[in-house]
């Protein structure tokens, strides 16, 4: 499975609008290879480079494993999605308070659907795709905040 973005690179940097500093819009995200035995999608979108750990800025799950593209202003209408370290059930862009940090979009395919609500937890939701996870995909972006003059 192959997760890419026509907003960025991999390893490449993600511009300020897809960012709270910008429009926090979604970036366009494009999958191939789904194996054709899944039955549902899940994503997680974390940043690894915080002072207090891994933080969540997206979870996905239950998605068509049909679609190959999302993103842009709102997430997919189909899939539901869980609690991020914001205290919200939907995207929250990169919004490092300092220096450079690393985005990873982690997709998972699953040979099920998960019996989870919106507004799931991590936990909740890793706990629930283990042993069901047949391929899966990572893309990471960086993103560094530079603080302009008034």
């Amino acid at each position: 499975m192959k997760l890419t973005s026509t907003a960025f690179m991999p390893g490449g940097n993600i511009p300020n609008r897809y960012t709270m500093y910008g429009e926090n819009l979604i970036p366009a995200l494009h999958v191939e290879d789904i194996p054709t035995d899944a039955r549902s999608l899940a994503l997680i979108m974390d940043d690894p480079d915080t002072p207090q750990g891994t933080f969540t800025h997206w979870l996905l799950f239950n998605l068509d494993p049909k679609i190959q593209d999302f993103g842009g202003d709102i997430g997919p209408a189909e899939a539901a999605q869980g609690m991020n370290d914001f205290g919200q059930t939907e995207y929250g862009g990169p919004k490092p308070p300092s220096g450079e940090h690393r985005y990873y979009w982690k997709l998972f395919a699953l040979d099920s659907r998960l019996n989870l609500n919106n507004g799931a937890t991590r936990d909740d939701l890793e706990a629930n795709i283990s042993g069901h996870i047949l391929a899966s995909a990572t893309l990471m972006g960086r993103y560094s905040h530079q603080l302009r003059p008034v």
